[in-house]
């Protein structure tokens, strides 16, 4: 497949709407004692109790946030009336609400007008339009196409459930091997909705993913908003993941990708999650965000297979801030047991999947429970014994982990994620660098280390210098803060605090603890070790770096528009007037955008009319072919990508596809893989035979693959799982033995008598040849003349 440049009309594609979610407090909550706290107080900070109009500090009082004192991102020290604060805070609101509304349709137009553009999808064949979705994505289509298709709703969710055309020889139950409830919730909304007339199926799908990066959008632009305390930091954020779209987004080539149903969704959780840690939120609001993390969580989980390692990330990062006490007991309780009513709620929808329950999430959070109410005393004693207290208790929460995952792997049979832990045991040197599946994995560019010219490109948009700047500030705070909190300084804190209150502020060493604590905030430190930990994660493996770079574009206007930072630093100039601050937060920001959109508009106008065209004759006239001459109920052997269209396209029976999270499928494919390797006839028509095909599909593209350098070729990789040598010029393990049958694939070709007894040539183009197994007859009985061919 590949794409070749048009001419053709300019055309606006069709734009999508998405309604703003969620509420926003107005300013960010300052708890500022000490030297911050009579910053934060001479400032006008805005410091919240509950829904009180003022509050009292020292001898002065204070307006609330959102008012006349602290409008969040408008009035930049302009003199409001008394009258106005509420009326202000509501214009401001509603203005900062409209433009994450804006800014959202302008990321899904854009997705969409280069999809459009570069694949002239409008004007494509639906067979044309069907391969476009490639490898896995082809796959997952095939289902809503399925779902569609059937006589009713009942018998294509029937149908699903009890699916024996995905894998030849087996029944299997789609839904809950796999995650596709959003195709079937989307065919079942397009079957009831009344725009069969108005909209083709194809484009509804595709609509829909695109509609889901304007969630994303809002996602992000809340979370800076709350963060910051001001909806510029929003704007700031949403234009960063939009020209950021390389390393923040791959929607627009890989539509039905599961993570890009999934994203959004986690971004909505890590917002809800935001507010619900925010200090002195009023009961009624934290239960509605307890209740908005829980949906956005299962809807996270039930739209990615991947669901329990990044939920694993996130009970991580809760369990370091509760060893560190920056987040108090029923917090992390809380979202400790949202985590697994989600994946509960997960298992029962997914038929009872048993990988659910063996996740080592879920061994995880139970465990810390566990542990941590059997120890009731950690958070006691001083620096020394804390820390020995806490070792301790991470000692013995792991260890449990692994005992109760170990043990319910066991009792279920759960074997469907062992190729994970074999890449990354394999990825770390810690396991056997042969195996064929983690090798699959550590040979593709996308599960290896994070570029660095990621890191150019992200600088080239200063993203990465206010990210970088954040991150060592409030890297440097966490360490005091949770030094304080472990050496049990935390009630003398106080003291200190009421003793300032009272006096009007010492300025002593007690109140810069006080104020490193009072930056770092429970909402801002989950945050902060959210980026921490994924960015960790995303510098080890490439593909996760979509989870990193979207919240990366939030956590970095921070250093830009809070007012915690930016008072710290005015107060070391001395210069930290109420108005100066207002200033500053209001014209930095839009000083930022201001040369973000001359230095990148016109790249992206020019990226968004780029003319180019699908162009695969060659996938068309193989997928024509078989529609046309084969049985329906045939059953088609080959690559994993290439079966997915298969699928999709025609209909036929598989033996093996690209969602690779069975074991039984991974043994299968490696198996049916072998018409790559050294293999004899008999060899490679018993394995396709025994998987039930009736034809096999050889692809020139990976029979002399040079994509890969050696040792990393589909050929090679099964070459060192069978002991053979690998061809080409290059060192070989002294192990390995020179194979006593040619490749397979090219071999086949020649058509002598070994090869055409068993395989009958039906097809052939530049790039595919497509044969049809014979019978193998028994021995000794005479041979019969060779077949005519089809092409």
């Amino acid at each position: 497949m590949g794409l070749r440049k048009r001419v053709k009309p300019q055309r606006q594609p069709q734009s999508h709407r998405a309604a703003p979610v969620s509420e926003l407090a107005g300013g960010r909550p300052s708890h500022a004692s000490g030297a911050v706290a009579a910053a934060a107080a001479a400032d006008g900070g805005p410091a919240r109790t509950g829904s009180s109009a003022v509050q009292q500090r020292g001898t002065r009082t204070f307006p609330p946030p959102g008012g006349a004192g602290d409008c969040p991102g408008v009035g930049c020290g302009s003199a409001v009336p008394s009258r106005w604060p509420c009326r202000l805070r509501s214009v401001s609101m509603a203005a900062g609400l409209m433009l994450a509304a804006v800014l959202a349709l302008a990321q899904a137009w854009c997705v969409n007008s280069i999809h459009e553009n570069l694949l002239w999808f409008s004007k494509l064949m639906e067979v044309e339009r069907e391969i476009s979705f490639r490898t896995e994505c082809g796959l997952y289509y095939s289902y809503y196409k399925q779902m569609l298709q059937a006589p009713t709703i009942g018998q294509g969710l029937w149908d699903l459930v009890h699916d024996n055309m995905t894998e030849s020889k087996r029944t299997i139950n789609l839904l809950e091997r796999m995650n596709i409830y959003q195709e079937v919730f989307l065919s079942v909304l397009y079957r009831v909705l009344p725009i069969e007339g108005y909209l083709e199926p194809i484009y509804f799908y595709i609509y829909t993913v695109f509609s889901l990066q304007a969630v994303y959008v809002i996602a992000l632009y809340l979370t800076a908003w709350l963060l910051s305390g001001t909806w510029l930091a929003g704007v700031l954020a949403a234009v960063w993941y939009i020209l950021n779209r390389v390393d923040t987004t791959r929607v627009e080539f890989t539509i039905s990708l599961r993570e890009n149903w999934s994203m959004p969704f986690l971004a909505l959780q890590v917002a809800a999650i935001t507010c619900y840690l925010r200090p002195q939120l009023s009961a009624l609001l934290k239960r509605v965000m307890v209740w908005l993390v829980f949906v956005t969580s299962v809807c996270f989980c039930l739209t990615w297979q991947f669901n329990q390692f990044i939920l694993l990330v996130q009970a991580l990062v809760l369990f370091s801030m509760d060893a560190l006490d920056l987040i108090s007991a029923r917090q992390v309780t809380t979202l400790y047991l949202v985590q697994v009513c989600s994946l509960l709620c997960v298992w029962l929808l997914q038929f009872c999947n048993s990988m659910i329950l063996g996740s080592l999430v879920l061994s995880f959070i139970m465990s810390a429970l566990f542990v941590k109410y059997y120890q009731p005393g950690l958070k006691s004693g001083g620096l020394l014994a804390r820390l020995a207290k806490l070792v301790l208790h991470t000692l013995l929460v792991l260890s449990l982990t692994g005992i109760l995952n170990y043990f319910t792997k066991k009792a279920l049979q759960v074997r469907s994620d062992e190729h994970i832990f074999k890449f990354i045991k394999s990825k770390f040197g810690l396991g056997p660098t042969r195996d064929f599946d983690a090798s699959l994995y550590l040979c593709e560019d996308a599960f290896g280390p994070l570029p660095m010219d990621t890191l150019e490109r992200l600088g080239g948009t200063l993203l990465l210098y206010p990210y970088v700047l954040t991150m060592g500030g409030l890297i440097a705070v966490l360490a005091v803060v949770a030094l304080r909190n472990l050496s049990g300084s935390k009630a003398k804190e106080a003291s200190v605090a009421e003793e300032e209150r009272k006096g009007g502020g010492g300025g002593g060493g007690g109140g810069e603890v006080a104020g490193a604590s009072a930056i770092l905030s429970p909402d801002l430190a989950y945050n902060l070790l959210h980026t921490l930990f994924f960015g960790l994660l995303a510098f080890s493996t490439m593909r996760m770096k979509y989870i990193w770079t979207g919240h990366m574009c939030a956590v970095a206007t921070y250093s830009v528009c809070a007012q915690e930072p930016l008072t710290l630093v005015l107060r070391l100039i001395r210069c930290h007037s109420k108005t100066m601050i207002r200033i500053i937060r209001c014209v930095v920001p839009l000083v930022l955008i201001g040369c973000l959109y001359v230095k990148f508009w016109p790249q992206i106008m020019k990226e968004v009319s780029e003319l180019r065209e699908f162009y695969d004759p060659d996938t068309v006239e193989l997928m024509n072919w078989i529609s046309s001459d084969t049985p329906q109920r045939a059953v088609f052997a080959g690559s994993m990508q290439l079966l997915a269209g298969i699928k999709l396209c025609t209909g036929r029976v598989l033996t093996n596809h690209p969602h690779y999270e069975d074991r039984d499928l991974r043994e299968r494919t490696k198996q049916v893989y072998q018409v790559y390797a050294q293999r004899s006839p008999e060899e490679v028509h018993r394995v396709l035979r025994a998987a039930g095909a009736d034809y096999v599909v050889l692809e020139d593209s990976v029979c002399y693959e040079r994509r890969h350098a050696r040792g990393c070729r589909l050929r090679d990789l099964l070459d060192l799982d069978n002991g053979h040598i690998m061809d080409g010029p290059g060192e070989n393990d002294p192990d390995l033995v020179p194979a006593a049958n040619p490749r397979f694939c090219e071999a086949v070709k020649t058509d002598s008598p070994v090869y055409s007894a068993l395989f009958t040539q039906a097809f052939r183009n530049k790039t595919f040849h497509v044969y049809r197994l014979k019978k193998k007859r028994k021995r000794g009985s005479k041979s019969s003349a060779e077949p005519t061919r089809t092409h």
